[in-house]
């Protein structure tokens, strides 16, 4: 039987023609009968009348007069508003107990935001799968695999008993497969393959600028994630959050999947949380200085949100108290807890009233000639929703600010960049293992017996070890061109099997000294000089 007869294609032309989208069919009669039937399916699932008012309702919100948020902004409340620099150990000590308690009794999981694809990273595959060149080769996957590896292991030794951490990874329709293979190809690093629950995220047509939907082939819709805020959605259409009421999980520690630093299910973090009676928590850095650019955690009209940059005046982000700190210093990290209860509430009553946010891309397109371009300036509209468009939502918000040299430092951009590549997140590493393992009451020294400095600098190591072709071998090379020693520094790594945060070093490195380069791997040191 001919394709087009099985299809209703007038019913479709008038379905689409009543929400000004005729010009999706324009190529009808030169497509081929698989490219019919493809565009065809692809045009009869979507929902016209919810994509199309998801566009007017964003839209409409961008034309509203943008007016600076100042006076209308508060800081989160000081009793809220916890830090790891100036809350005393013994408390410190107090949440981590309670936060381990949690994960021994299977109460925690955790669920990383992956959709991203590596593009400005200069990869065609997912981030996560992404190698920053450490000594072990180790990627991000694999180094938060092996972290909620160690915290099980912590949390049992402390309690006596075995609580399992699912792990659950929100993909894109462009990282899914590449994931689940990625995992299944390394065994899953040592999880339980039924602990991983990969599902996708929601996928949004991109509108030109007039509101057309826009033709990425001419059988084709241009589609986007529907942005990390698409998450709400996907827990309650991929039966996600079912999962999770199944597995026990009352509390779920989200993360984005690029912070190299990242402390899956930081038990200090969700027992400060669980101390506040917290349905909702941020984990914040300190602002670095009043115009870096990043969103503050704050209340807007007695509401939680987060603040861009751009929605205040230089005035306000200057603003200090009296200790001299940034009255809006909450730099917000992407890193949040959430109790399932709250997540429940937001997924089944408040997903559908969420806002679309709008972002103006460069959308690779269909002339009416039929000919497929690539823009040199934005040509339209992909419509995204935030993870944390949910604060506005939660009755007890709890804001943890950590160091940012400890847990932050985010893989964005390829090596070249000024901030945020791999390089930048190896030497983050890097430096925060040298601490732990200083902090352990071990020496890291040179090749003539001197400790090497927290900051290093030329006259303290003058020759620098290398990487010998590309490899995780490192080499003094003495014919090779003298590195800049700050492109250059201590290079230790220490296994998330080994330490989860620099606990349990102690016998192994107090009162040792080592040599660099440094790995600390299966509680065994490497290249260890008494």
């Amino acid at each position: 039987m001919h394709t087009a007869t099985m299809m209703d294609v007038s019913g479709l032309r008038s379905r689409l023609a009543a929400h000004g989208q005729e010009h999706l069919l324009q190529f009808w009669d030169v497509l081929t009968e698989g490219q019919k039937k493809s565009l065809y399916n692809e045009l009869n699932e979507l929902d016209l009348d919810e994509t199309c008012g998801f566009f007017k309702r964003t839209v409409a919100s961008l034309n509203e007069e943008q007016t600076k948020l100042d006076e209308r902004m508060q800081p989160i409340p000081a009793e809220m508003h916890g830090s790891v620099t100036r809350t005393p150990l013994e408390k410190i000590n107090d949440y981590e107990e309670a936060g381990l308690r949690e994960v021994s009794e299977g109460r925690v999981g955790v669920l990383l935001l992956a959709g991203g694809q590596g593009t400005r990273l200069g990869v065609s595959y997912p981030k996560g799968m992404y190698d920053v060149k450490l000594p072990s080769g180790k990627t991000l996957y694999q180094l938060q695999a092996e972290r909620l590896r160690r915290l099980q292991t912590l949390a049992e030794e402390k309690f006596g008993k075995s609580g399992v951490i699912p792990w659950y990874i929100m993909t894109s329709e462009h990282t899914k497969e590449p994931t689940m293979d990625f995992f299944a190809r390394h065994s899953y690093f040592g999880l339980e393959k039924e602990d991983l629950v990969v599902f996708e995220q929601g996928m949004l047509p991109c509108f030109s600028f007039d509101g057309k939907i826009i033709l990425e082939q001419p059988y084709k819709l241009a589609r986007a994630p529907d942005g990390n805020g698409g998450l709400y959605r996907a827990l309650r259409e991929k039966n996600v959050l079912e999962d999770m009421e199944r597995r026990g999980i009352k509390y779920l520690h989200v993360y984005c999947v690029d912070n190299i630093l990242v402390k899956m299910a930081d038990p200090i973090f969700i027992g400060y949380c669980l101390s506040k009676g917290a349905d909702c928590g941020a984990k914040v850095v300190e602002k670095a200085f009043p115009t870096e650019a990043v969103g503050v955690v704050c209340k807007v009209d007695g509401i939680y949100q987060v603040v861009e940059y751009s929605e205040i005046t230089l005035k306000t982000a200057q603003k200090r108290n009296p200790d001299g700190r940034l009255t809006f210093s909450a730099g917000n990290i992407c890193n949040h807890y959430f109790t399932v209860e709250f997540l429940k509430n937001v997924v089944y009553d408040y997903e559908c009233s969420m806002m679309h946010h709008v972002a103006k891309k460069k959308i690779t397109m269909v002339t009416p000639e039929g000919k497929v371009v690539k823009p040199e300036k934005p040509n339209g509209i992909k419509m995204e929703k935030f993870v944390f468009d949910v604060f506005q939502f939660s009755n007890t918000l709890a804001v943890w600010e950590v160091i940012r040299e400890d847990e932050f430092a985010p893989l964005k951009n390829g090596d070249g960049a000024e901030k945020d590549t791999p390089t930048t997140c190896r030497h983050a590493l890097f430096s925060l293992h040298h601490r732990y393992l200083l902090n352990a009451g071990g020496t890291l020294i040179d090749s003539e017996g001197e400790p090497l400095p927290l900051i290093p600098s030329p006259a303290a190591a003058p020759k620098c070890p290398t990487f010998e072709n590309g490899n995780t071998d490192f080499n003094y090379n003495d014919n090779q061109k003298e590195m800049r020693w700050d492109e250059c520094p201590v290079v230790v790594e220490i296994s998330p099997l080994v330490s989860y945060a620099g606990e349990g070093l102690d016998e192994l490195v107090a009162n040792k000294k080592f040599t660099c380069p440094l790995q600390l791997t299966d509680r065994l040191p490497k290249k260890t000089e008494a």
